[in-house]
């Protein structure tokens, strides 16, 4: 959440600023007054000095290690299920600062077929989108300078066709039950297979064309290739939006204390 990270950056930096000024100038007054003790220097100086090594450790964990994140929608069935909790790899594709995610060291590129967190570029036709700037979760289909089309229930990259094989019918368990009755396929994209939901022969049509990524971009979309708001529908993934690749399933928990559903045996899953 952007409010979490920008009150760790405020909070982190304004505790370290303290000491620094305690360090500097207010110590040194003290002392030369006759001053406190250690044990009885000011609240302020006394709560920084105890949160700002916790504060730095976790601003530097998750802003440049790994990050979590739960799965809040259905679009990434069938591998990521709705109250997954999921770690994000924060360098995989550059050493970023936090709020503002500008990259400052490059260290990779998505490849096709990453599952990729990223900050919402926004629907183009609505300017002041709220979910602009709110982290999505997506698997990457194409990569600058391809051509990708998907029509009817066939996804092809650069002309050609990917090769499916049916699985057979979904049968998913606590919240994953919404798309009982969906076909579960295998795709063969480029480099690596992953499984997709479908309702064969139910294409939506909104759903459907051909796009060339430009430079600098990306095409991606959701798993759950009937219930996904993604490239399709609003455009193209810029370079500078992504947050990172997610790569372990950590916890799943719906709902309040698990409320609505718990499944330990997804519990350290990669994510594939």
């Amino acid at each position: 959440m952007k409010w979490f990270e920008i009150a760790l950056v405020v909070l982190t930096l304004g505790s370290g600023l303290v000491l620094l000024l305690d360090k500097l100038f207010l110590a040194k007054r003290r002392a030369t007054k006759g001053g406190l003790l250690d044990s009885e220097e000011p609240a302020l100086v006394d709560y920084s000095r105890a949160f700002f090594p916790v504060l730095a450790v976790v601003l530097v964990l998750r802003s440049f290690i790994a990050e979590p994140y739960k799965i809040p929608s259905s679009s990434m069935m069938p591998n990521l299920l709705i109250g997954d909790f999921i770690l994000v790899n924060k360098f995989a594709y550059g050493i970023r600062l936090p709020i503002t995610n500008t990259k400052v060291i490059p260290t990779g590129e998505p490849r096709r077929g990453d599952v990729v967190v990223f900050q919402f570029p926004g629907h183009p036709d609505m300017p002041g989108d709220p979910q602009r700037g709110e982290n999505f979760i997506k698997r990457v289909i194409g990569l600058p300078g391809d051509r990708i089309g998907f029509h009817g229930d066939t996804l092809s990259i650069n002309g050609q066709p990917l090769a499916y094989e049916v699985k057979g019918e979904y049968v998913g368990k606590g919240r994953g039950a919404e798309m009982n009755g969906a076909t579960l396929l295998s795709e063969a994209l480029p480099g690596r297979t992953h499984t997709v939901l479908e309702y064969l022969g139910r294409a939506n049509p909104a759903g459907q064309g051909d796009w060339q990524v430009p430079q600098g971009q990306y095409l991606v979309m959701g798993d759950n290739r009937d219930n996904s708001d993604d490239g399709r529908f609003w455009g193209f993934l810029p370079e500078q939006n992504l947050r990172g690749k997610a790569f372990l399933i950590w916890l799943n928990c719906s709902g309040w204390f698990c409320k609505d559903g718990f499944e330990p045996s997804r519990i350290g899953s990669g994510i594939q």
